[in-house]
């Protein structure tokens, strides 16, 4: 599987469905380090109501998401795409410290430079408490099997 910043713009259908994954994966990895190398150093985002701008702040803030937000796992889908941007929709799954399951649902704009590094960065998420029962999303921790169902797949 490419790295993100292996996909450079102008996006094609199949190039931003590639990117998608690909940002997918690296979020699955909970590797804040990992994840903020596929954002430009000056990247800036905007995540529910937090603003944040740079990798060393992207790092910061991934590490205290992925303390909070415990056996995360992530799946996106392409929603639109033009020459250098991305617009996608997801749906997360997370245990908090005390045990209760969530369920993330959100969407993202992308904005890419030439060396397609993301350069912003807006998100809008809604977190709804379910059941462990109700979880959608069982693979193994890390990047989310191929066979396994994605968004289109899934109802709500």
């Amino acid at each position: 599987m490419p790295k993100p910043t292996d996909i450079r713009p102008p996006f094609t259908r199949e190039t931003a469905i590639a990117k998608v994954r690909a940002a997918e994966d690296a979020w699955n990895t909970r590797d804040p380090n990992r994840v903020a190398l596929a954002y430009s150093v000056n990247s800036r985002w905007r995540n529910r109501d937090s603003f944040v701008q740079g990798r060393d702040q992207i790092v910061a803030f991934l590490t205290g998401k992925w303390d909070a937000e415990q056996e995360y796992r992530l799946a996106k889908q392409l929603w639109a795409f033009t020459d250098n941007r991305i617009a996608v929709r997801f749906q997360y799954e997370y245990r908090n410290a005390s045990g209760k399951w969530f369920r993330a649902y959100g969407n993202e704009n992308w904005e890419f430079d030439d060396d397609g590094l993301m350069r912003r960065r807006e998100a809008s998420i809604n977190d709804y408490a379910i059941d462990e029962s109700d979880r959608k999303f069982h693979w193994p921790m890390g990047a989310r099997p191929d066979n396994d169902a994605g968004l289109e797949e899934l109802v709500q």
